[in-house]
């Protein structure tokens, strides 16, 4: 059986006050997410049933109530984002404008100069999915290729459908 969750007086008292004044509902989730395993000794489950919610996000309340800022501001949100993002948006925007004035007038971009310029930008070896990644998320695509082949002969492939035997049998 796992251990019960102690909750610090302090924060029960503050839960109560929040709860009785608040008009936000957030805030009144957030203070029930609080006051529900402390007065009747509920489990998460228990008070994620009461609440609505899912178990994990009883306990992302308790911490958003727990950073509540004393004024009663929102809470600054701690979860998703671009954690792990090489540049900022305005930077990836800056580094593209030399590409994109090429692509403007029809030429073709090759991802490897791209790549090697990102990995002499950021002083460290960048894989290529990450320069795919960075020109989808700014809404370049890869052209598709033509319907034929740069070295095809319209006139060989004429010639060989007239002189062509018939290879397979009739039914």
């Amino acid at each position: 059986m796992a251990r019960p969750r102690r909750i610090h007086p302090d924060l029960v008292a503050q839960a109560r006050q929040v709860a009785r004044q608040t008009q936000d509902l957030t805030a009144y989730r957030q203070a029930l997410a609080v006051l529900l395993p402390a007065d009747l000794s509920a489990s998460l489950e228990q008070t994620a049933q009461v609440l609505g919610v899912g178990r994990a996000t009883v306990h992302r309340l308790q911490v958003q109530f727990r950073h509540r800022r004393p004024s009663g501001g929102a809470t600054r949100k701690t979860w998703g984002g671009r954690r792990r993002a090489l540049l900022s948006p305005q930077a990836e925007k800056d580094f593209l404008k030399p590409w994109a004035a090429q692509a403007q007038t029809g030429g073709v971009l090759v991802v490897s100069p791209l790549r090697a310029a990102l990995a002499q930008r950021l002083g460290r070896p960048v894989a290529a999915s990450v320069v795919y990644r960075f020109l989808a998320r700014h809404g370049w695509r890869k052209v598709a290729p033509d319907t034929r082949h740069p070295k095809a002969d319209p006139q060989v492939q004429e010639d060989w459908k007239k002189n062509c035997r018939k290879c397979w049998r009739t039914c």
